[in-house]
């Protein structure tokens, strides 16, 4: 304490104001700074709004892939039509096609007519027309798994067709059906007395994430399933491709390379790359894999080399990231108890970069999983009605579809049916994502480390 005055006081403050007390200037900030806030929350909020919308918009419209129409049938397989020889020879039994399955289900309807679960004037054939087109092969595929069916009375679920399922789900109306000539209303009657009775009903449909595509007759059919196969294989070419060759790529360029204009170049192509399209790199592979190599087409090796290629650039600047992270004490001191260059590397400072180096891989991943464009020009859109690969050489060459390319297939279609399949496929390709982002994160809160 002193009670010398201050020589400065009276220029500390020369318009005399408190300092206890807002001026004009300073009150004018805080509006400017909490108009800023307001600004950023707003556009959180909106943000929000829209993440809102679009989830909830993919999840009412995707929901109904997930569920499917069944009839309960009781099929009786007679052993004069399926084995007219009787001996139960596989060979003879693979003769009858499914046209020759077709009676059965005529049968089959005239049995439930006549048992009076459901009254209706139509001809048992035109009854048999709600059920799915697949609905003989169904059959079919049951004899030839297990002969000794044959002469028994079999109970089958069968899928409904796409326009009963559309219009238990409210898609179909009796209105919109005028001009069709795959329905009419007198079905849609026999429809609403087969759910009172209890024979037709909406289940769950695993054959939608276990199944293959279908065409275009049998919408109801269809399944994510293969195209599941196909991007799951490909995703194991990028891992073993690109992890190892853009972490040997990144730790030569930051921790080896000498600073040069040659390496100056590399850097900025690199960077380049991150950013070039990637239908650009469809090209590429199109020219370069299939054109020039020879590799098969709409195969998911090639896939997975073009989306290597597309992943490489991430995977770089997220591992040279990493190792960039590390504090230089951690190879100065490895230096200094007389550890080489490359132990000093390998032994301590490309540990602690590993938890980065994995987030960059899974995002590279996950980003290389949601890429449609240069799948298309490799030809990973087709239609693909197999049941899937049946060895690792057949998953890896044998043509297959992908999820966002089976996805962009069915929106394309007329039918509503693929187009409901679309938003359900696009609700598997986002667990698949959210799964590896989380899986990312986990890793990094796992393995990171701070200093």
């Amino acid at each position: 304490m002193t009670d010398i005055p201050n020589p400065m006081a009276s220029q500390a403050n020369p318009r005399g104001a408190s300092l206890l007390r807002q001026d004009a200037r300073t009150a004018k900030r805080n509006r400017a700074e909490s108009r800023f806030k307001a600004y950023g929350i707003i556009a959180i909020g909106i943000g929000m709004l829209m993440l809102v919308i679009l989830l909830s918009t993919i999840i009412s419209r995707g929901t109904g892939a997930f569920q499917q129409t069944y009839l309960s049938l009781d099929v009786t397989l007679d052993a004069a039509r399926l084995d007219k020889n009787g001996n139960r020879d596989i060979e003879e039994i693979k003769k009858v096609s499914t046209f020759g399955y077709k009676p059965l289900l005529v049968n089959a309807f005239e049995d439930l007519v006549a048992s009076g679960a459901v009254e209706s004037g139509l001809a048992p054939s035109d009854m048999s027309d709600i059920l799915s087109k697949g609905a003989e092969a169904r059959m079919r595929d049951a004899v030839l798994a297990d002969p000794d069916l044959i002469g028994q009375t079999v109970s089958f679920d069968f899928l409904a067709s796409g326009r009963v399922d559309g219009y238990l789900k409210g898609r179909v109306t009796r209105e919109s059906i005028v001009n069709d000539k795959n329905i009419n209303v007198a079905q849609l009657d026999l429809v609403d007395q087969m759910m009172n009775a209890g024979v037709l009903e909406k289940k769950f449909n695993v054959s939608f994430i276990t199944g293959a595509d279908s065409s275009d007759a049998r919408p109801e059919a269809a399944g994510m399933g293969v195209s599941m196969v196909g991007s799951l294989t490909m995703m194991l070419v990028v891992l073993v491709l690109a992890l190892p060759i853009g972490v040997a790529a990144s730790i030569y360029l930051e921790e080896f390379a000498p600073k040069n204009w040659i390496t100056d170049i590399i850097e900025v192509n690199i960077s380049n790359l991150a950013a070039v399209p990637s239908i650009v790199f469809g090209i590429l592979g199109l020219a370069v894999f299939i054109n020039y190599m020879h590799l098969p087409n709409s195969a998911p090796l090639v896939g997975g080399l073009v989306l290597t290629l597309m992943t490489l650039p991430t995977i770089i600047i997220s591992t040279r990231a990493s190792l960039k992270s590390v504090p230089p004490s951690i190879r100065d001191a490895a230096l200094g108890v007389g550890a080489s260059k490359m132990q000093s590397v390998f032994h301590h400072v490309l540990p602690l970069a590993a938890p980065g180096i994995l987030t960059g891989t899974i995002i590279g991943l996950a980003q290389a999983l949601g890429e449609t464009a240069p799948l298309l020009l490799i030809g990973m859109v087709g239609f693909i009605a197999s049941n899937g690969p049946d060895s690792v050489g057949s998953a890896l060459l044998s043509p297959n579809s992908a999820m966002p390319a089976q996805i962009y297939e069915w929106a394309k279609r007329a039918d509503p049916a693929f187009y409901e399949r679309a938003w359900g496929g696009i609700i598997i390709l986002l667990v698949f994502l959210i799964t590896m982002n989380f899986i990312a994160v986990m890793l990094r809160r796992r393995f990171e480390r701070r200093w």
